[in-house]
């Protein structure tokens, strides 16, 4: 900034709800959104050098470096295909060996029935060893799996998530949007020498004019509280001090709304607020009237989500967030939520989450849930990433793996639970059907099964796994 002051909303860029005051000699990144005065502002990086460009990059590099996880029943029939039909044709071909090798030896012509003999067993094998029950009960779980994730509110995009999903022990959210609503609320209103109603009704008149957030939780609160509504009439001479707040006439009396800066600026003595939040101090006639606390309010169901996640076996839980330090450890203190890191950019929260990532094993699994264009390189980079579907960005939304349409936290124990019991109906399944054909070729190649018992264990088994897959849609 080269002239001017002013606040800039960096929600896109860093997810602080809280416009940041900048002025001359502040750096200002692409993507922040002027919402106050006039400022100038000398470009000093070409376009690829941007943050806008970065968080491109950022999502390109991050979608290199994340590993696929190949769907189980492909591996799966990559093994065993090859081994039955292995196993069929040693069947058929070592006996039939052995007989040629006898007969020969004593001059005597081999009988054709016991090439049909044998053929008929390798025949019975192949039927008994057709992976009919798990090629279609696999899948079949995990489309059931994604139907019921829909019906409960999340989309999930492929099968190989669900896969991924149900070994993840280590979960990070970011803040705003995600673990808080996003949104500004009066929460209290501390040494007041009048009542909350009447502190409530100068301040929302003051701050009428402003579109700042704060104000407009201000004005939101007065209204709500007591269902009344702003009298412009008795409203005259607002004006915006820049990176201060505001001073207004209000009914005939000269109020000032703002922060420690302000009443430093009027010289007016004011009572600190020790409570984590944003404090908004009101002074009549250079008088000090108490102060007004606002905060981005945690989520109803946040706690709760934090603690499933501890009782589904999560190790680990994380808070990334670009915003102020103070505030991001108090919420995370709050959600019992076991490390948080703070003031940090899009760029950061990729190396915190690569950082979790060289710590694990390849069998332990990392999901991000977010939901602004800030979080996209992490929701990408990480092996799962979860956003939030009402509220959240559509860059956010695009590269994401799950979306959670009702912006709940407690969706991600619920879907990491349903990902859990689709491996567990999946290997079921699997080792049931193989339990069983492999008693049956057992009893065919000795010859004591035949045709139609090859077919129940194909056909029949089949039924029963597709049945049991099922029981993922209830």
């Amino acid at each position: 900034i080269i002239e001017g002051k002013s606040e800039l909303d960096t929600s896109m860029i860093t997810g602080e709800s809280i416009p940041r005051v900048c002025m001359v000699n502040d750096e200002v990144q692409s993507g922040l959104i002027n919402v106050d005065s006039v400022i100038k502002i000398k470009v000093t990086k070409l376009y690829n050098d941007s943050t806008a460009n970065k968080i491109i990059e950022l999502i390109e590099t991050s979608s290199d470096k994340k590993s696929q996880s190949e769907n189980f029943i492909t591996e799966f029939a990559r093994v065993y295909t090859p081994i039955v039909c292995v196993i069929a044709l040693l069947v058929f071909l070592v006996p039939l060996l052995y007989n040629f090798i006898i007969n020969f030896s004593t001059g005597v012509t081999m009988d054709i029935s016991i090439v049909k003999t044998y053929l008929y067993r390798a025949l019975t094998i192949l039927v008994i060893s057709c992976p009919c029950a798990i090629l279609l009960s696999v899948p079949l779980g995990f489309f059931a799996a994604i139907g019921k994730a829909s019906r409960l509110g999340a989309l999930i995009k492929g099968s190989n998530y669900i896969e991924t999903l149900s070994k993840v022990k280590v979960v990070a959210f970011d803040k705003t949007g995600t673990m808080t609503k996003g949104v500004f609320e009066v929460v209290g209103i501390h040494h007041a020498k009048m009542s909350d109603e009447e502190i409530l009704k100068i301040a929302s008149h003051a701050e009428f004019y402003s579109n700042h957030p704060i104000s407009k939780s201000i004005q939101r609160a007065y209204k709500q509280r007591y269902n009344k509504e702003i009298d412009k009439n008795i409203i005259k001479d607002t004006k915006e001090i820049s990176g201060f707040g505001i001073s207004s006439n209000v009914n005939n009396k000269t109020v000032l709304i703002g922060d420690d800066k302000l009443m430093d600026l009027y010289h007016i003595e004011y009572i600190k607020c020790h409570d984590v939040g944003s404090v908004v101090h009101v002074a009549i006639d250079n008088v000090y009237e108490g102060h007004i606390l606002i905060r981005d309010l945690i989520k109803d169901d946040a706690k709760d989500a934090i603690s499933e996640l501890k009782k589904i076996g999560i190790n680990k839980t994380l808070m990334l967030t670009g915003d102020m330090k103070d505030v991001g450890e108090s919420i995370g203190k709050e959600l019992n939520i076991d490390e948080v890191h703070a003031e940090l950019t899009p760029q950061d929260k990729v190396s915190v989450i690569e950082e979790e990532l060289k710590k694990l094993s390849k069998k332990i699994k990392l999901a991000f849930v977010g939901d602004g264009v800030n979080d996209a390189p992490v929701l990408k980079r990480a092996d799962v990433g979860m956003s939030m579907g009402a509220l959240g960005s559509d860059a956010a939304i695009e590269v994401s793996d799950v979306v959670l349409m009702n912006d709940s936290p407690l969706m991600v124990s619920t879907i990491i639970k349903l990902a859990k019991k689709t491996m567990r109906v999946t290997y079921e399944n699997i080792f049931f059907a193989l339990f069983v054909k492999a008693l049956f070729l057992l009893l065919s190649s000795l010859g004591i099964s035949n045709m139609w018992l090859a077919i129940f264990a194909d056909v029949g088994i089949m039924i029963i796994c597709v049945l049991n897959a099922i029981r993922l849609l209830i």
